[in-house]
């Protein structure tokens, strides 16, 4: 049997296929070849429009499906992994009401914050682990207040995966996962959250009905398999948030295993099997993908803005046409410390574990007649292991505390450099591994459609690409460093 993975970013939309059986992909593609467009109708807006999703994914599944040929049809299930706490609204005859407003779109965090107030921070992080926040749940209230004449309209709402299933199937689902996702869940009752909704004036009959992440959610209606080229009655039988999902795609599944990404942004995902949250609400926490009402299984997530955007950042703007292995070699040729220089990375806006703060990057110690290149681009790189384990001593405090990290192998992982500081400074192993989002999609589709019975059988094709240990040398040069590093960021937080 072959799997299709669909991974929903808000950048594109990539698709793999893999062979079941040896639990490896056999072709990929995604689309568009550059970004896709997110609108800002007003400061600190984000929307996506539903349908532009759609197109991309037809043309990256064209694309993907071209060198398989008749093989297509031995496609068997179907996988959906998505960006996570979007807003998309259908009427009754599931016509999308207004463009979704995505994840990074900042409008409710006054509508969450007066929830957070009425609700009460005892209520909200006993029962929702959070605050309200500018989750889902939030941006629905937003569009009540703020657009009621669309919010008479709608007849479901969905997150941005659970309307690329309904395309595909003509269901209007979404699972456990995705309600803690939206901040709709209670965490103690282990149902809805009644008293959010009262709060907010949402009638439960809006959310559509749950389904386990693995389960079998609706079938490929025939005129949509014509259209795509694929045989109908095909089942949808997986879908979960990025961050979940990259989780699965690296097996992280038992609580104390640790997932991380390190793109634009930077994630640390661990899952636990003990329901705690951060007084400060600096971490998010999601029913995990393979949670249910016997096994508790959650996902801590704390997310990191400024990360790889520095690295982007100085690659446009003082690289001079050099590729990121060059500037990866430039920054291997400093010495660790990068004599001196010291850079604060978070320039991407506000910072959740900064209790949403925003304190701007900025570079220290810069000695022109020293400093060079490579120096900006070790420091860069250190200063974003610095983050993580900033990041990390936040997440110890629920009870996770790793000794292995997890990634797959790209971004600022591809960096011997970054991999070496962060395994040093953090005392893991850095595991990288030959998966992404959609390879994880469509593994978690063969597990929900039971052509993997176990773990070992969903994950025998997951295969070690790469790995750092501790270095003991670093490991005392980078314990000052960070120090240091924690110094300068403590005096901008408190000033």
């Amino acid at each position: 049997m072959l799997l299709l993975g669909i991974d929903l970013g808000s950048s594109s939309v990539k698709v793999s296929v893999i062979d079941g059986e040896k639990g490896r992909a056999i072709s990929s593609a995604s689309y568009p070849p550059s970004e896709m467009e997110i609108s800002a109708p007003a400061p600190g807006w984000a929307e996506q429009d539903p349908e532009l999703w759609w197109k991309n994914f037809t043309l990256a599944l064209a694309a993907c499906l071209k060198p398989l040929g008749t093989k297509r049809k031995d496609i068997g299930a179907i996988g959906i992994s998505y960006q996570m706490h979007g807003l998309v609204v259908v009427d009754k005859n599931r016509k999308v009401l207004r463009p979704s407003i995505i994840w990074c779109d900042s409008r409710a965090v006054e509508t969450g914050e007066r929830a957070f107030d009425r609700l009460g921070k005892d209520f909200c992080l006993h029962h929702l682990l959070n605050s309200p926040g500018n989750f889902t749940a939030s941006k629905l209230a937003w569009v009540k207040e703020n657009e009621p004449d669309i919010y008479r309209q709608i007849f479901k709402i969905m997150l941005p995966g659970d309307y690329l299933a309904m395309r595909l199937t003509n269901e209007i689902k979404t699972s456990v996962s995705g309600l803690s996702e939206g901040i709709f869940w209670d965490f103690m009752r282990n149902e809805i959250s009644e008293e959010l909704l009262d709060h907010y004036g949402i009638s439960p009959d809006l959310l559509a009905d749950a389904v386990p992440s693995f389960s079998l959610q609706g079938e490929l209606t025939a005129a949509v398999a014509a259209d795509l080229g694929l045989t109908p009655g095909i089942p949808v039988s997986y879908r979960a948030g990025d961050q979940p999902n990259n989780a699965l795609s690296l097996n992280v599944l038992k609580p104390g295993e640790v997932a991380t990404t390190a793109g634009t942004s930077g994630v640390i995902y661990g899952v636990t099997d003990r329901t705690q949250f951060d007084p400060l609400s600096r971490i998010n926490t999601f029913l995990h993908v393979n949670h249910t009402e016997r096994l508790t299984r959650l996902g801590v997530l704390l997310c990191i803005n400024g990360t790889g955007i520095l690295n982007s950042w100085l690659k446009k703007n003082t690289g001079a046409g050099l590729n990121y292995p060059e500037m990866n070699d430039l920054a291997a040729a400093v010495e660790p410390g990068s004599d001196g220089l010291i850079i604060l990375p978070f320039g991407n806006g506000a910072e959740r574990m900064f209790r949403n703060r925003e304190i701007g990057a900025s570079v220290h110690g810069l000695n022109f007649n020293i400093h060079r290149q490579g120096h900006l681009y070790r420091a860069a790189q250190e200063a974003i292991a610095y983050s993580f384990r900033f990041g990390l001593e936040i997440m110890k405090e629920t009870g996770i505390n790793p000794t292995v990290i997890r990634a797959g192998e790209s971004n600022m992982f591809l960096s011997k450099v970054f991999r070496d500081v962060l395994s040093s400074l953090t005392s893991t192993v850095i595991t990288l591994y030959n998966t992404d989002g959609s390879v994880g999609a469509a593994r978690g589709a063969g597990i929900g459609c039971g052509f993997y019975r176990t773990d070992e059988e969903a994950f025998s094709g997951l295969e070690v690409t790469g790995s750092s240990e501790p270095d003991p040398r670093l490991a005392m040069i980078y314990d000052a460093r960070y120090n240091e590093w924690l110094d300068i960021l403590e005096n901008h937080l408190y000033e």
